[in-house]
């Protein structure tokens, strides 16, 4: 596989589409921006000092999409029929979603339009509440899907991209409840700071996916919420099937932990889950682990399995 924008000499060059038949192409891409409660709270009630964030976010990602070629040095200056660009918002994660369609009758695809327009939006969104929060984290951008061309149609496999960390839970006494915060700091051969349960014991962090959560709703278990299964490190997307005992996991830039244990059994006769409805995926499906580099963790980084 070659690098087309490359010629042979290895300078930078536009790819030559011109013979190329003009059709129908459609791209769709996503992102998120992690902004927590209390950004959300302010959106709900109007409190937002620059006023209505999603209708100027939406305007600010249809420019970029129309502009793109002008931002990416060897992008193609192509005709753009339909952008469009939706958003939701998700409470419990304390994240906003958007998604970008871009269509267009040319050459060549519009891949960089709907992938620029995302990131418009998340940075315009990000602007406009940067006044009450400043640590908010875009993530998650990527082409979702494309329609049209020599390569056909492409929809993204999420089962093959990396997990990601939708919350951090500590707890500050044993035998109290876990609550959720937006950053923590972890400590080599420790923990993370200012959780009780960190120490130099094997187990100093705590992981469960929410997939697991999931299995539990379906159980009829109502009121879950991060934490609630005393999990540090609440994720998504992290495959069970391919940890075990020694698998390192990277978070963020820095952070690496070793798994060491894989389940642990329920206090006494249970946990409080397992005797209301007889099953719990803690023993199962909970992950312990060594912090062997320390460093800074935020909801929003993304996991990755070093083996």
């Amino acid at each position: 596989m070659e690098f087309t924008h490359l010629n042979k000499e290895g300078m930078p060059q536009m790819v030559d589409v011109s013979n190329k038949e003009i059709t129908e192409r459609i791209a769709k891409a996503s992102g998120r921006i992690y902004v927590g409660s209390e950004v959300i709270k302010a959106i709900e009630k109007s409190r937002l000092p620059k006023g209505d964030i999603f209708s100027v976010a939406k305007i600010a990602g249809i420019i970029a999409a129309k502009k793109t070629s002008e931002l990416i040095p060897l992008c193609h200056n192509i005709f753009l029929s339909h952008v469009d660009i939706s958003y939701s918002v998700n409470k419990e994660q304390g994240y906003i979603e958007a998604v970008a369609e871009v269509k267009t009758q040319a050459q060549t695809g519009a891949e960089m339009e709907a992938i620029t327009a995302v990131l418009i939006f998340l940075e315009t969104i990000y602007d406009m509440c940067k006044a009450i929060k400043k640590d908010m984290v875009i993530s998650d951008v990527r082409l979702i899907e494309k329609i049209g061309g020599k390569s056909g149609h492409y929809i993204f496999d999420k089962r093959k991209g990396f997990a990601k960390l939708i919350s951090i839970n500590i707890s500050r006494q044993k035998g109290t409840p876990k609550e959720p915060v937006e950053e923590a700091h972890v400590i080599e051969n420790f923990g993370i700071e200012g959780d009780a349960h960190a120490g130099i014991s094997h187990r100093q962090v705590s992981l469960l996916d929410m997939s697991s959560i999931k299995k539990m709703e379906e159980y009829g278990i109502k009121g879950l919420c991060f934490g609630k299964f005393a999990e540090n490190i609440t994720t998504e997307g992290l495959d069970i099937s391919k940890i075990q005992l020694g698998t390192k996991l990277k978070i963020g830039d820095d952070v690496i932990l070793e798994i060491s244990q894989i389940g642990k059994k329920c206090h006494g006769y249970g946990c409080e889950i397992a005797r209301t409805v007889g099953v719990c995926i803690m023993p199962k499906e909970g992950l312990f682990a060594r912090v062997l580099k320390g460093g800074k963790i935020r909801v929003g980084d993304i996991i990755e399995i070093l083996g």
